[in-house]
């Protein structure tokens, strides 16, 4: 079990990934107009950004429910 210290880092964590990922994604569909290649670079690092912000989700539900 977390103790709500490390239950807040996780949230704010989760936070911190989920805006990471949407900031990504919105520089990646303004920069894919002038540059694909780059725009494609920055989607993947909003994919891997979003991923690692659901893996954080599903530690915390697991915390919630031990």
């Amino acid at each position: 079990m977390l103790s709500t210290v490390e239950h807040e880092e996780l949230k704010a964590k989760i936070k911190q990934f989920s805006h990471q990922a949407a900031e990504l994604s919105n520089q990646s569909v303004k920069i894919s107009k002038v540059n694909r290649k780059e725009g494609l670079d920055l989607m993947r690092q909003a994919r891997d950004a979003s991923i690692q912000c659901q893996a954080l989700i599903q530690e915390l539900k697991k915390q919630q429910v031990a």
